[in-house]
């Protein structure tokens, strides 16, 4: 006999990196190509020596790492997070205004839970993060999605023009994933009145923040004495400090927010991470000048990415930012078949469009791919441009 599962669960995609980690099992890879896997927006690189050197000294030595913690964070991080936010934004968070959850899809998850529940609606834009509209469609709620504008940038007055009775929440992730484009300060101002307006909380996702390659704060809406009514922040340190297996996010709110948010993580996991966390706060206080220079390589990469897709005849790059290109190839091919002959043929991984909302059709096929190029160093961007040189995939 078969057990009934959840049918909400059941018509959920599945996990769009762990799919195309599969295809390495069933895809025999060409013998004069080795794998360029460009698919997961994560560093493989382990943390710095002193941040290792931090954490071991932390689990070894101080028994508190061990033992469960405040559910909403320890006060130490959440006070960091406060005073390093109110003057990267110039604008007012104070410590009880901020968690930190275990990782930042967490934090997300525990923002819309709050927020939201079967039946009701959230408006997040296209291409969309997979792992967001997963939550989504498990929790039975409606997914309203604009369209997408030539440039990527969300368009204010078609998100309003979404909104509805049902509507609870509008959703930004900026710089965006997947497209890795840079949402101007004018529009996430425009999108935050929207929300005040209609009464619905505006979640920005700004995961990649540290790798903006604008040297001004990349929005006002902390100086808004009035944010804690609409506004409600995430973030990860997985990418900045290299912390991905520690799960370590945080989530800015009203207080009342995360007076309702502290359920959701007391039933999920207790409290975050203690080495994680000791990890994170480490990373505030003493890796500024690092940290600079991960986003210098980052924005270098982004160039040589720039400048090998202008070298590309046909292909379109329709986004580029932090961790991502979001390119449009030149071939009739639906965009999972075309990102499996790129991995037949070329042996490179990268995720298709489809996993990003883009539906492919018969008729009007998606012809989009993400490219993550955050672990592939100056020569291996030059490498996935020579193997994409005169590239024509069988079939097309």
């Amino acid at each position: 006999m078969v057990i009934d599962i959840n049918p909400l669960m059941g018509a959920t995609a599945r996990p769009p990196v762990m799919e195309a980690m599969r295809w390495l099992d069933t895809t025999p890879l060409p013998p004069d190509y080795s794998l360029l896997n460009l698919s997961q927006a994560a560093p493989v690189a382990p943390p710095p020596a002193p941040l290792r050197a931090a954490i071991a000294e932390f689990a070894i030595n101080d028994p508190q790492a061990h033992i469960y913690g405040p559910v909403l964070g320890n006060d130490e991080l959440r006070c960091e997070i406060a005073s390093s936010w109110s003057a990267a934004y110039a604008g007012g968070i104070g410590e009880s205004q901020v968690a930190v959850t275990s990782g930042c899809n967490q934090a997300f998850v525990a923002a819309i839970s709050v927020l939201a529940g079967a039946g009701d609606s959230v408006i997040i834009t296209a291409p969309w993060y997979f792992n967001h509209r997963m939550w989504l469609d498990m929790m039975g709620i409606e997914t309203r999605v604009p369209a997408a504008t030539p440039d990527l940038v969300p368009d204010p007055e078609a998100i309003a023009a979404l909104v509805s009775h049902s509507t609870r929440a509008i959703v930004l992730i900026s710089p965006n994933n997947p497209t890795g484009v840079e949402y101007p300060a004018r529009v996430m101002r425009e999108v935050l009145e929207t929300a005040r307006k209609r009464g619905l909380a505006l979640i920005v996702d700004e995961t990649y923040r540290d790798f903006d390659s604008r040297t001004e704060p990349p929005h006002d809406l902390f100086t808004d004495p009035d944010w804690p009514e609409t506004l409600i922040h995430l973030y990860s340190f997985s990418k900045a400090y290299r912390l991905t297996g520690h799960r370590v996010g945080a989530v800015i709110a009203s207080g009342s927010i995360l007076a309702e948010i502290e359920k959701f993580l007391d039933t999920v996991s207790i409290c975050p991470g203690r080495i994680g966390q000791h990890a994170a706060l480490y990373g505030l206080r003493n890796l500024g000048e690092w940290l600079a220079g991960e986003r210098r390589e980052i924005l270098r990469r982004r160039q040589l990415v720039e400048e090998g897709f202008s070298g590309q005849d046909a292909w379109r790059l329709l986004g580029c930012g932090a961790y991502f290109a979001y390119a449009e190839y030149p071939f009739a091919l639906p965009s999972d078949q075309f990102a499996l002959r790129l991995l037949e043929e070329r042996a490179i991984l990268t995720l298709p469009g489809s996993m990003f909302g883009q539906e492919d059709g018969e008729h009007d096929p998606c012809r989009q791919i993400r490219i993550a190029y955050a672990n592939a160093d100056a020569a291996g961007i030059a490498d996935l441009f020579a193997r994409l040189d005169g590239f024509c995939p069988a079939g097309s």
